[in-house]
């Protein structure tokens, strides 16, 4: 079968540009109204993506006052877009630094029964020093430890979501037998940093366990990566990178012994679409001069784990030397690497890196015709940079529909995209095999 482009639909506040929220084309929903999370996923399924994604956040943040930047919490989001959807995939961050194994495999376990097999979960290590302090910490946990506990928090949710065999459930009235014991594990597991005695309290789930997704670019996040993820965001701001990334994760996925194919790659995807390129590249100012440089400004001191920028002046080109090492943050240390890379090849001023962070905090923007995003789609998944992306549309539902009626139909004629859904899984979408078990 001819390979095709995956597309993935990032829901975030009024569309990822910052200064969505403002514009008169994005949704005059509130951002705690399902509805708007409703349609927006039905729009998309109408477009035939694979998936819809919801990221998470766990603390207020600082830029609140003139960002909007709180929404619902993701997964008892997607429990309620379950039912109003029928084909298109429901992913959910989930951190692995404040939660609990047993109590995220019954969330994810099930909302995969509820959704009929469509759910992924994408895991991720908490950076933000506010989500410390919310849950009991003075401090951030170190890089190193948040990857390590990951690491043992996804063995024993992979074990737990295998504890029920797929025959274990009889349901037989007429003998009596619900379920075969023998059929369902304990899982005793006893480590550094979780015991959890298992079994499951539920039946494996359609999909035999969701998809797992991941997000983390540095050297430990990529070989987490490597090990369990079956589809990456990534943050790639040029095709290059974006090719060295990909080349770098299938082989160290090879590596691990796992089939390349079976970990997709998306690199995110912010673009402004118009009927002409002046048009969008019009539409795309018009965004810019909606920003509050302070807000992004106190965005970036987050990504660096705190640091403080505020003795930079806005309008002087900027150094790496303005910027602590990456190899130090222990905050998102992948983003930073992008961040002060994209300072030392492009002499950005303060004020011009923070306008193009505002766009989609570091993942490749663009402003141009459908023709022109269609080619950039096509030139990227051809040219070993892609297996699909990450679409994250500056303003929702603007730039959504824009995509679904102009830009989707060129990949279909190019054969690039599906017509029609074929499964009914996200497994089946992503062209991902069942799990097998234990059993």
């Amino acid at each position: 079968m001819k390979r095709q482009i995956h597309l993935n639909l990032f829901i975030q506040s009024r569309g990822h540009h910052e200064a969505s929220w403002r514009h008169p084309d994005s949704s005059a929903l509130a951002l705690t109204d399902i509805e708007y999370f409703r349609d927006l996923a039905r729009r998309a399924e109408a477009g035939l993506f694979d998936s819809i994604f919801l990221a998470d956040t766990l603390a207020l943040m600082d830029t609140v006052a003139h960002a909007a930047s709180t929404w619902l919490e993701p997964i008892t989001t997607l429990g309620a877009i379950a039912g109003s959807t029928s084909h298109i995939g429901l992913i959910a961050t989930a951190s692995t630094t404040y939660s609990e194994p047993f109590n995220l495999a019954r969330h994810f376990g099930s909302l995969d029964h509820i959704s009929g097999g469509r759910v992924g979960w994408n895991i991720v290590t908490s950076w933000l020093a506010a989500a410390a302090r919310n849950y009991g910490g003075e401090s951030l946990v170190s890089h190193d430890e948040r990857y390590e506990r990951g690491e043992e928090f996804v063995q024993v949710v992979k074990a737990l979501w295998d504890s029920w065999a797929d025959d274990a459930v009889l349901d037989d009235r007429v003998s009596g037998h619900y379920a075969r014991a023998d059929r369902i594990r304990p899982i005793n597991h006893e480590g550094k940093y979780y015991r959890v005695a298992g079994p499951l309290n539920m039946p494996r789930g359609p999909q035999g366990r969701p998809v797992f997704v991941q997000a983390g670019s540095s050297d430990t996040g990529r070989r987490f990566a490597a090990r369990h993820a079956e589809a990456v965001f990534t943050a790639q701001m040029e095709k290059k990178t974006a090719q060295d990334f990909y080349a770098d994760l299938k082989a160290l996925a090879a590596a691990e012994g796992r089939k390349p194919e079976h970990v997709m790659i998306l690199p995110g995807l912010s673009p402004v679409i118009a009927s002409t390129e002046a048009e969008a590249q019009h539409l795309a100012r018009d965004l810019n001069e909606l920003t509050d440089p302070e807000v992004g400004r106190k965005r970036l001191s987050g990504r660096f784990g705190g640091h403080d920028f505020s003795h930079l002046p806005l309008d002087r080109p900027l150094t790496p030397e303005d910027f602590p090492d990456p190899g130090t943050v222990q905050a998102a240390r992948s983003r930073t690497e992008v961040i002060v890379g994209l300072v030392r090849r492009e002499k950005y001023t303060l004020r011009q890196l923070l306008a193009y962070l505002a766009g989609a905090r570091g993942h490749f923007t663009t402003a141009g015709t459908p023709e022109q995003i269609a080619d950039l789609i096509e030139d990227w998944f051809n040219d070993g940079a892609a297996d699909g992306f990450n679409l994250m549309p500056p303003l929702l539902p603007s730039m959504l529909d824009v995509f679904v009626a102009e830009v989707v139909p060129l990949l279909q004629k190019r054969g690039l995209f599906r017509s029609a859904y074929e499964g009914k899984t996200l497994r089946d979408h992503f062209g991902l095999p069942r799990p097998t078990t234990h059993h």
